[in-house]
This record gives C-alpha cells, sequence and structure tokens, in this order.
C-alpha cells in the first residue's frame, strides 16, 4: 500500500474526503474498502479508505489510527457507486457510503461530557444548572444521549458556557461497532469415563449427567449445548463438571442468523417457453454474453412470464461464474419472489430487508462479503449487498415509486444506481414490468436500451391448457350510480359480481388507496376540519381498537381521540367524510355478511411478517376477500383470485404532480392484473367519477402503447421529465417566516445565475409552499429548477439546511 490514503470520514454534515499517511504497522495491510479509525480535529471517528494517492493535498497529514476489520467492508465496484452516486444526488460522499455499510457497523464520532470535579458555584443560570444536575445524576454522558435526556433545549450553549468557567470536561469517543458474529457455547466429548463412575452426589445429578454424556456420544465433534441440555436435561454446572473430569471439552461456534433458515420450497425447474418468452430469452441469453451489455427493458403484461426469463438469467450468470442481484420494489413481494429462487437455486440464495432484525442482515452481509451467497433477493437496500464479480441486477416492477429513497440523507432512485453499478461491473441490467416507467419506455425507444416485448399471458406453473387472457375491465360511472338512488361505496354490477364469486367458492380483490375510515373529520355546523397540530393536515378516522386512538395524522404519527364537541364552537355535530379501507370492510360485511375479509395496508402490516402472514392466509382461501392499498399491485400472484373492484379509480388523479396520470394509470393496470389468472378466468370493475380520463381508459383497455403516446405527448409540450429535468429544493424550518425568506433568497440567487450563465431553458418554479406544507411542526418551502442538467447549477454551492431531490416521484 503507498504511503497515503484517501478516507471518506463519518461526520455528519461532513463532505468531501481527506488525506492520511499509513503508519508503518499498516503499510502491508491497509487496502481500498477498509474500515478504519481516524484522527478528525479533536474527534476520533471511523472512516473508509477510498484509494491510495501519490501525493496528499495537505503538506501535513495525520496517521491512521488503526484498522477496525481486517477485511474491507466496501467492494472495488461499491466504491466507485459511491463516487458516482455523491455526483449525482449532490450528497455528501460519506452518506452514499453509509448506504452501503450493514446496520451497526458504522458509527459516527461522539463527545463525552463530564462534570470536572471542582466546586460548583452557588447559583448558576438555570439552563446551565439544567445540564448540571443531569450530570450530576447521570454521570458523564455522549451527546446523543444529552439529546434525549434534555429534548428540544439548547444544552449544547449551556456546556459551551460551563466549559468556559472550567466545569465542564469533554473526551472525544468513538462507539464500537454494535454487531459482531453471534457465537453460541458448544461441547464435545474428550472419552468416555469407566464404568460404574459416579457422577454425583445424588442420584437424580448421577442420572442427569450419564444422560449428557450419553448425548455426546450419540454426535462426532462440538454440539450446540442448547441442543444438549433439551436432550439430557442437563444444565452448564453438569457441562462444567465434565470439564473438569476431563470427559468433556467446552468451546464456542458461530452461529448464523439467516432469515432463510426452515423455508420450505418444492423444488422448481424450468418451465418450457412460449415462442414469446423464447425470443426475449434468446435476446437476454446474448446480452449477457456480451462484454459491456445495454440495459433491456422486458415489457411484459401482467403473468406474461417475465419471473422465468429472470431465473434463466441468473442461472446463466451463475454457470458464467458470477453472482446476481434481484430487486423488487416492496418488502411485501419479497417472500413470493425469494422461495421462487431459493426453490430453483438453493443455498447460495440470501434475503435483505430492512424489516430484518440488525443481526440477520449483518450475517447476511457478511455471508455475501465472504462469497458464500451468490444471489441477493431483496428491495432497494438489497443493490447494496457486497457482491463481487455482478454480472446481472434485475429490477421486477421497475416502474415503481418504492425505489425510490427520500428519507435518508441520500435522495437517490435504485433504478439510477443499479444501472451506475451495472456499467461499473459490466454487468446486464434487466428491467421488466408491465406499465414501464414513461422515461425508461423512451430510453427504450431511442435505443439506449435494449426493448423486449412479452405480449400475451402464459399458463401459470404446472396448470395445462390454454394460457390465460387479459381479463375485460368494465367502467362504472358513479355519477349514474347516484342518480339512480344507489348511495353505497360499491356500485351495483360490484355488489353483484361480489355475489358470485362467494357463490362459486372464488376470491376478490377490492382496490382503494387510501388507508383509514374516513378522509377527514369535520363538525358540520362551523365546518371546522379536525387537523394535525404538527402538520395542519387532516387527521384521518380509523376503527377504535386498532391504533392506540382514532384519529390519526398519517405524516407524523401524531394521534388523538374523536371528540365529542367541536373545539371551535363547541357543536356536537362532529361528522367523517371520505372512504378508506377500513370503510370498504365495514360496508362489505354489512352487504355480504358472510365474505371473510382480510385487510392489507400499512396500518395492518406494523409487526414484522405481517405481509407474509396476510398473503399466506389469503393464498390458503383463509379469506374470500381481500381489501387493501398499493400494496395489491406489486406482482402478486393470486390464481384463486377472479375479480378485482377498485372501488375509487380518481384517487391520485389530481394531485399537483405531473406524474400523477401515470401513477394512476400503472396502479390500475397493475392491480386489474391480479385477476384472471388462472383457468378460473376473472373480471375486473373501475369505479370512478372520471370515466372519460385517458389514464382510466387506457388502464380498462390494457393499452400501454396508447398511455405512453398520450402521456409523451404531455410532457414534451410542457417540458417534464424525460423531455428535461426537474431538481427540487426544500427548505424546512419551525419558523414559517424563516422557511420564505430563505427560499425566496435562494430563488432570487438562482435567477441571477441563470442569467449569468446564460441558460435560457431552465425555469426556476417557485418558491412556493411544498405539497404537505408542515409536518411534524417544521414548515416546508421548494423551489423547482427545470431544464437540461439543473444540477449544475447548484453543484459546488453549500446550502446548509436544503435538500435536494432529482426527479422525484409524485408524493404519497
Amino acid at each position: 500500500m503507498p504511503e497515503y490514503v484517501e478516507l471518506a470520514v463519518n461526520v455528519s454534515k461532513v463532505s468531501g474526503v481527506f488525506h492520511y499517511h499509513v503508519p508503518p504497522e499498516l503499510e502491508h495491510t491497509l487496502r481500498p474498502g477498509h474500515l478504519v479509525l481516524a484522527p478528525f480535529g479533536k474527534l476520533i471517528v471511523q472512516g473508509v479508505v477510498l484509494r491510495a494517492v501519490a501525493q496528499p493535498e495537505v503538506a501535513e497529514t495525520r496517521a491512521i489510527e488503526s484498522l477496525l476489520d481486517d477485511q474491507p467492508v466496501l467492494t472495488a465496484a461499491q466504491i466507485e457507486l459511491a463516487y458516482q452516486m455523491a455526483h449525482t444526488t449532490l450528497a455528501p460522499l460519506a452518506a452514499c457510503i453509509a448506504l452501503m455499510l450493514p446496520p451497526g457497523i458504522g458509527q459516527a464520532a461522539d463527545v463525552l461530557y463530564n462534570l470536572a470535579g471542582v466546586a460548583l458555584p452557588a447559583e448558576l443560570p438555570a439552563p446551565q444548572q439544567l445540564v448540571v444536575d443531569t450530570l450530576t445524576k447521570r454521570g458523564p454522558l455522549r451527546a446523543r444521549q444529552l439529546d434525549k435526556a434534555l429534548p428540544r433545549r439548547n444544552w449544547r450553549a449551556s456546556i459551551r458556557a460551563l466549559q468556559g468557567r472550567g466545569l465542564i470536561t469533554t473526551q472525544p469517543v468513538i462507539p464500537l461497532p454494535r454487531q459482531k458474529a453471534k457465537l453460541v457455547r458448544t461441547a464435545r466429548l474428550l472419552h468416555a469415563p469407566p464404568p460404574d463412575t459416579r457422577l454425583g452426589k445424588t442420584a437424580a445429578v448421577h442420572t442427569r449427567r450419564a444422560a449428557l454424556l450419553d448425548a455426546l456420544q450419540r454426535e462426532r465433534g462440538f454440539i450446540a449445548t442448547e441442543w444438549l441440555y433439551a436432550e439430557s436435561g442437563a444444565n452448564l454446572a453438569d457441562l462444567r463438571y465434565l470439564e473438569e473430569q476431563g470427559y468433556a471439552e467446552l468451546g464456542e461456534a458461530e452461529q448464523l442468523r439467516d432469515p432463510l433458515v426452515g423455508l420450505q420450497t418444492a423444488m422448481d425447474v424450468a418451465l418450457t417457453l412460449t415462442p414469446a418468452q423464447d425470443a426475449a430469452w434468446r435476446a437476454v441469453e446474448a446480452a449477457l454474453a456480451a462484454p459491456q451489455p445495454k440495459p433491456i427493458l422486458l415489457h411484459g403484461v401482467t403473468s406474461s412470464g417475465k419471473t422465468e426469463i429472470y431465473l434463466r438469467a441468473v442461472a446463466h450468470a451463475l454457470q458464467a461464474g458470477r453472482t446476481a442481484l434481484v430487486l423488487v420494489p416492496e418488502i411485501a413481494l419479497t417472500p413470493q419472489t425469494v422461495q421462487r429462487f431459493f426453490a430453483r437455486f438453493g443455498s447460495p440464495v440470501g434475503l435483505l430487508h430492512s424489516e430484518l432484525s440488525e443481526g440477520e442482515r449483518y450475517d447476511t452481509w457478511r455471508r455475501a462479503r465472504r462469497g458464500e451467497l451468490r444471489v441477493v433477493v431483496g428491495p432497494r437496500s438489497a443493490l447494496f449487498a457486497p457482491l463481487e464479480n455482478i454480472g446481472l441486477i434485475v429490477l421486477d416492477e421497475e416502474h415503481d415509486d418504492s425505489y425510490y429513497e427520500a428519507q435518508q440523507d441520500v435522495h437517490y432512485h435504485a433504478r439510477t444506481a443499479a444501472l451506475q453499478l451495472g456499467k461499473i461491473s459490466n454487468a446486464l441490467v434487466l428491467l421488466g414490468s408491465a406499465t414501464p416507467d414513461v422515461g425508461s419506455y423512451t430510453q427504450a425507444r431511442s435505443g439506449a436500451w435494449q426493448l423486449l416485448h412479452l405480449p400475451e399471458r402464459v399458463q401459470a406453473h404446472g396448470a395445462i391448457g390454454k394460457p390465460p387472457e387479459l381479463p375485460p375491465v368494465e367502467i362504472i360511472d358513479m355519477r349514474r350510480e347516484l342518480k339512480a338512488g344507489n348511495r353505497s361505496i360499491f356500485s351495483r354490477a360490484l355488489q353483484g359480481e361480489l355475489e358470485q364469486v362467494l357463490q362459486r367458492g372464488q376470491q376478490a380483490i377490492l382496490f382503494l388507496n387510501r388507508r383509514g375510515s374516513a378522509t377527514y373529520v369535520f363538525c358540520r355546523d362551523c365546518g371546522h376540519v379536525m387537523r394535525c397540530p404538527n402538520c395542519e393536515t387532516p387527521l384521518t378516522q380509523h376503527a377504535a381498537g386498532e391504533l392506540s386512538h382514532e384519529l390519526v395524522c398519517h405524516q407524523c404519527g401524531y394521534q388523538r381521540t374523536l371528540p365529542q364537541q367541536c373545539p371551535n364552537c363547541e357543536s356536537t355535530q362532529i361528522r367523517h367524510y371520505g372512504t378508506g379501507t377500513e370503510t370498504v370492510v365495514t360496508e362489505l360485511a354489512r352487504l355480504l355478511p358472510a365474505a371473510r375479509s382480510l385487510r392489507w395496508d400499512r396500518d395492518s402490516t406494523r409487526t414484522k411478517g405481517a405481509h407474509q402472514r396476510i398473503l399466506s392466509q389469503f393464498a390458503e382461501h383463509q379469506a374470500d376477500v381481500l381489501v387493501g392499498t398499493q400494496m395489491l399491485t406489486k406482482g402478486l400472484d393470486l390464481p384463486k383470485v377472479t375479480l378485482v373492484g377498485v372501488v375509487l379509480a380518481d384517487v391520485g388523479l389530481q394531485m399537483p404532480h405531473y406524474r400523477a396520470a401515470e401513477r394512476v394509470f400503472q396502479l390500475l393496470t397493475q392491480v386489474a392484473g391480479r385477476a384472471g389468472r388462472s383457468a378460473l378466468g376473472g373480471r375486473v370493475i373501475f369505479q370512478t367519477f372520471q370515466p372519460e380520463h385517458y389514464a382510466i381508459q387506457a388502464a380498462a383497455a390494457h393499452d400501454y402503447a396508447g398511455f405512453y403516446e398520450t402521456e409523451s405527448a404531455y410532457r414534451r409540450q410542457l417540458r417534464y421529465p424525460p423531455f428535461a429535468q426537474l431538481l427540487r429544493l426544500e427548505f424546512r424550518h419551525l419558523d414559517v417566516r424563516k422557511a420564505e425568506q430563505e427560499a425566496g433568497a435562494l430563488a432570487a440567487e438562482l435567477h441571477a445565475q441563470i442569467a449569468r450563465q446564460g441558460r435560457g431553458f431552465t425555469d426556476v418554479i417557485g418558491p412556493a409552499p411544498s405539497f404537505h406544507a408542515r409536518v411534524n411542526k417544521e414548515y416546508r418551502w421548494q423551489i423547482l429548477l427545470r431544464g437540461p442538467q439543473p444540477a449544475e447549477l447548484v453543484r459546488g454551492v453549500r446550502l446548509p439546511g436544503w435538500s435536494v431531490e432529482i426527479d422525484p416521484p409524485a408524493p404519497l
């Protein structure tokens, strides 16, 4: 290793890289990707070695302090991906690297505060006295502990004042990684005691230890003590006795925390391909053999056999000695997908997603790093598994907005990151969807990507006969239902079809992209609407007992009970308006009491394993009707479903976002595709107050091409992506005036910069309040830049307090 290295340090709000020199003891050890400790200012911080440098940028460098892990925590491809993501998202490089580290490994530097041990003044200002009392009571505390102990208080100002008076001492600390390998106690037999040896003072102890020896003799090598205890009824004291007598030896062994342990799957074999599948597969096979393959967009209608193409592509990559990543948009889809891949390939398949425990994710990460896993399946975070020699990256349902990350420090789209990683690794990126993103389809039509089609459905696995066709869709104008006197949320046609499904012993899906039982609650006398005090958005009513309170804010989680009187005029005329999934379940029970229903939305899937539990119950026909939100649209294969009813197809059409129509079209087309996936056939009903809208008409006709032509013409005319790029800047502050002033000042600077650079095709839209103008007490103001490469306007500019998003999806 050369004398100097470049480091990305794990310090919040610090961007850029720093140069250090390598101490003699690490000269032959340190490599790119290693996790180290290094001095940074007065702190000792974690950092990742990025590369060697011949000449440092500073005259005097500091030394790397120590190595935390003998093996690199990042691959060479991941380091390059982090650089590219930082460039395209304008996020700090260290934040991009943090995405690739397993939970519990990356630890930020901290400071330990303690009383100096000198006499304290008789009187201190109240804020300083509060800090002193806290440290006196609890002892030395780190900054993050003080944040929790003194929430919403400016304790740092008090600390500085106390430090200035010599009353407080500070010490830099770096927490050790939280995660490490899980070790379990083991034991093995050295030799059996002579016959008739007494093993204890009492008959009970002797019998127990004799049973323990018998269990040890039945197995060779080291055995987990938990199994020995269960077999013999013995305990650790008994094992210690046998060890002291020289009969047994105690040890430790690593126990992997594998979420796929015990997964039961039938052997999966390759299916016979249809002519369309065979043509698509031959194109994919040729691309896999290319040295630098172009991305492939596989546009196939719902149930057209895209997964079989994915499976064959993975098999081809493995046969070539390479590895594969398979991404799905939602954790809810992961169980079905991982079962198919595990059944086909077995133990080299790993699973990564955020609902796993930290230990499970850490062990899966380690197995991937060691090369024990060759296929990793999961949502967007699985893209950062440390696989070497990646040959294939699959993005199923590539259009889905769940691939976009907006909650962390890095706002990125997994599709963009996958394309970057594919190019770095010379891997094929295979994107599949029945409703491709308009931007993706434009790329494919332009020739930048390869476009493949699967225009027809295929027969279900193991079934015989003619493949099912796409289900017919009937559009019901709910305005006519109202004129006919039907006040129910279900049209007469949908009610009749539900009755038929129940009589035939089949299943139905009811889709509504709204949670809760009422969209908002208001006073009928004065019109006052119950709003969240933190976000100013209307509170959603939920059924009593499901959550801790009846009124819930879906933005910040605030909850309260339903008031008996209006807080504005004290009227008792409190009413609710709107429909959510809970209302659908209630109305279904009223109309069809015999129908067994399940609800599948964010509120019903808060616990670990809830997605799989609900899906398994419905697949095993423990319920007749599945009611849910957009989770229902994501690639589920439910052969007994013969009816899909969309309770209100209009939801989302009036969203103030250029992708609103596309998102509604995708949701409707995808949920319609859940019907008729077997020989039982099926049909779909769209209920709507806007039956003439082109998105609804195209979805009812399963007409992606028609929708694309209409939508892309609008986008081109209005200069929206993919025919221009959007950059969204958002500022948040507790003071609404401060937020507005900052937004106005930046907008003025951007206008001036555009004029100076002669960027006539770049527009500044705003400033204006964000769609969610206040969340968790913070006011939000935004500015949109529209034009060619708007990121170049703000690249390198310090924007404290601002978040930056490139082509953000429609708000949920």
